[in-house]
């Protein structure tokens, strides 16, 4: 097997010093990426035809969905040709309710998706105007609306209610990936207002009377556009029913929840009142209670007995489940009674804190664009006196919110050591203002290599290493993970196309596998990306999500501009503490600006290695590295090389070169340490 290195998309800001600034370069080479469908879902058990947009869409041929329940084939006119862009989906009687992927098949690869909503209620296309009272929309109990916002415009939306009927109004927006932020209220027929919800959240109204009333809905900040489509849908409800918000895409964060072999619900249910140390609800540990911060400013108490010595684990979940909540906990001892009651606190608990550094600005010039750490909690209680504890679980952002459904789940165990991946493609940077932050799906370029940043919330005091694997992949692609070494939080795992690797794609499956407590664990991985394409993020707030699969496919109509492999195809062996020298030969398929690539190293062990260049033009370069400098111990190492180059790439032969920034980044190498002789 042949190792090799390739341009790939994004550019590091460690590797700054080789690449000229050039003003008129761009960040990564161009990606295929679906960015609208209209409409954005669908009724189970019907057709739909949709309308899609995009960009670097050129070839597009077959749109896929997650779930085989979704089929798409293009649309035909009268005469049999295909209508560009359009396609007529039928959504099975057996397919899901809830979220599901849509992706696009081009010349460049599968495209980035964008999320396609199921729902049992019947739904429509809004199809005209509706800026005014006079032009308001009519929209029927109990069903979904398609729009897309008016810029700089308010959308009007009539409907008939009896009187005392209650009616849940609800804009989905923010949880389907549009860029809208809505402002929701209900009025009169004449317009006077009525209800206001300016959070992103759902109107409960009831109706003072039998008649016509009024939906108004508006950007916070009046933008509108293609991007700020949303589904409005309006569902009556009887008595004090629960009425569940629309489905949404899933948080970074959610990654690391539910930990494994936890039952779905919960065997326990908070009961109030338990607001104050009085009232507080008795229970018996190891525990697993669903609960609601409801009303405002709502503080549980939950009182149990345990014994000096004793370890629990205690984990929350709620923002994890797509709330805009901030769990905080305290435990304290309790003795003496009555008056003489006296509470000694154990411990505090808040924030599961991000695996790795998170950027401070939105784009990965100190940090990647994405966080998966949580609000969330994920602790240790070490019982410090025998006796009676009270813990107080609270949300911090609660104090004027009265939302029944922010709900969480609170866990208290003994330990059970595990973990969790996520990983996401590497979002770098140029020093010449460039603040890009892609969506970039797993469409590989023969030849090429892209390198996946992995990072692990360990559960219950799991300190174990940690590989990487990714199986079910398209023909002549293969992917291997540099591990996470134990006590570490990252890892990368690099797929990799071979030269004449067949146009393909498959569904792949991302892993991680320890060995806990002398059993091998393996856990499926999940996979983050942009849900927008922000190429400034001083202009645009990135916002990434976990995806719900793991694609991976190849063009197999474009090369990457190089490939970077070494001179002979082996087992590099060394004894600890010497020199190993390896060989590596270019071949550029494309003009370069500047002289030398820079390169760092990937892989424990070897990260600490000093750069090293590699000019361009040489056919031969040979990489020294000092193992006694390094200080690495005897062991098996996996390592790979990453770099920088600014590539002069076109879109087609007719098309004007254009200066693309890119990293270089290597299959693995494998590198076995002797002990020194």
């Amino acid at each position: 097997m042949k190792f090799k290195i390739a341009l790939r998309l994004a550019f590091s800001a460690a590797l700054l010093g080789s690449v000229p600034a050039v003003q008129a370069q761009s960040v990564c080479l161009p990606s295929p990426r679906l960015l609208t469908t209209m409409p954005m879902g669908g009724q189970v058990g019907t057709t739909v035809e949709i309308t899609i947009t995009g960009e670097h869409l050129e070839g597009a041929e077959e749109l896929r969905f997650s779930n085989p329940a979704l089929v798409a084939k293009p649309k035909l006119d009268d005469k049999g040709a295909v209508v560009p862009n359009v396609y007529v989906v039928t959504i099975g009687a057996d397919c899901p309710l809830g979220i599901h992927e849509a992706r696009l098949m081009t010349r460049l690869g599968l495209s980035s998706s964008r999320v396609f909503n199921v729902g049992a209620l019947p739904e429509t296309t809004r199809d005209r105007s509706n800026t005014s009272l006079e032009t308001a929309y009519p929209i029927a109990l109990d069903s979904v609306c398609n729009a897309v916002m008016t810029k700089q415009g308010i959308d009007y939306y009539r409907f008939e209610a009896e009187q005392g009927q209650r009616v849940v109004i609800d804009c989905a927006a923010m949880g389907i990936e549009s860029k809208l932020k809505p402002v929701l209220i209900v009025a009169d027929e004449k317009g006077a207002d009525l209800q206001v919800e300016r959070r992103g959240g759902a109107i409960d109204f009831t109706a003072p009377s039998s008649g016509a009333y009024v939906i108004k809905v508006h950007d916070l900040t009046y933008n509108g556009g293609p991007h700020y489509f949303y589904r409005l849908a309006i569902r009556t409800a009887e008595g004090d029913a629960l009425v569940p918000p629309f489905p949404a895409v899933q948080t970074v964060s959610s990654f690391s929840w539910p930990p494994p072999g936890l039952a779905a619900a919960a065997p326990l249910s908070e009961a109030e009142p338990n607001n104050e140390q009085a009232e507080a609800q008795p229970i018996t540990l190891p525990c697993d209670i669903a609960g609601s911060f409801f009303p405002a400013a709502d503080v549980d108490v939950f009182e149990f007995t345990a014994k000096k010595g004793e370890v629990w684990w205690i984990e929350v979940a709620s923002e994890r489940l797509g709330l805009a909540t901030d769990p905080a906990i305290v435990v304290q001892h309790v003795s003496g009674s009555g008056a003489e009651e006296k509470l000694t606190d154990v411990v505090e608990l808040s924030d599961i804190p991000s695996p790795v550094k998170v950027s401070s600005n939105g784009y990965s010039y100190d940090g990647p664009p994405y966080n998966a750490g949580s609000t969330d909690i994920l602790g240790k209680l070490e019982i410090q006196q025998d006796g009676v504890h009270r813990l107080q679980i609270r949300d911090l952002f609660g104090g004027t919110r009265k939302d029944p459904r922010n709900i969480y789940r609170l866990v208290i165990r003994k330990a059970a050591p595990d973990f969790a991946v996520v990983g996401w493609a590497l979002h770098m940077n140029l020093r010449n203002g460039d603040r890009n932050a892609l969506s970039k799906p797993v469409a590989l370029r023969g030849g090429a290599t892209m390198a996946l940043e992995v990072v692990v919330v360990r559960r219950d005091g799991f300190d174990g290493e940690i590989e990487l694997l990714m199986e079910n992949l398209p023909a002549g692609v293969t992917a291997s993970g540099l591990k996470i070494p134990a006590g570490a939080s990252r890892g990368i795992m690099l797929v990799t196309a071979a030269e004449d690797a067949p146009r393909g794609v498959s569904n792949a499956t991302f892993l991680g596998r320890a060995t806990i407590n002398g059993e091998t664990v393996t856990r499926p991985g999940r996979i983050a990306s942009m849900q927008w394409p922000v190429p400034n993020a001083w202009s645009e707030i990135p916002n990434p999500r976990l995806l719900i699969d793991v694609p991976v496919s190849v063009s197999g109509t474009e090369l990457a501009p190089i490939t970077v492999e070494p001179a002979e195809d082996k087992l590099w062996e060394v004894a600890a503490g010497e020199k190993l020298a390896i060989p590596l030969s270019l071949t550029r398929r494309s003009e370069f600006s500047g002289a030398n690539i820079n390169f760092k190293t990937y892989g424990a062990g070897f990260e600490g290695a000093p750069a090293f260049d590699v000019p361009l033009g040489a056919e031969i370069s040979i990489v020294n590295l000092d193992l006694a400098a390094l200080k690495t111990p005897p062991g098996e190492y996996v390592i790979a090389f990453y770099g920088s180059a600014v590539t002069k790439y076109k879109q087609n032969p007719e098309a004007e070169p254009q200066d693309i920034a890119d990293i270089v980044v290597s299959e693995p190498i494998t590198i076995r340490v002797k002990p020194a002789e």
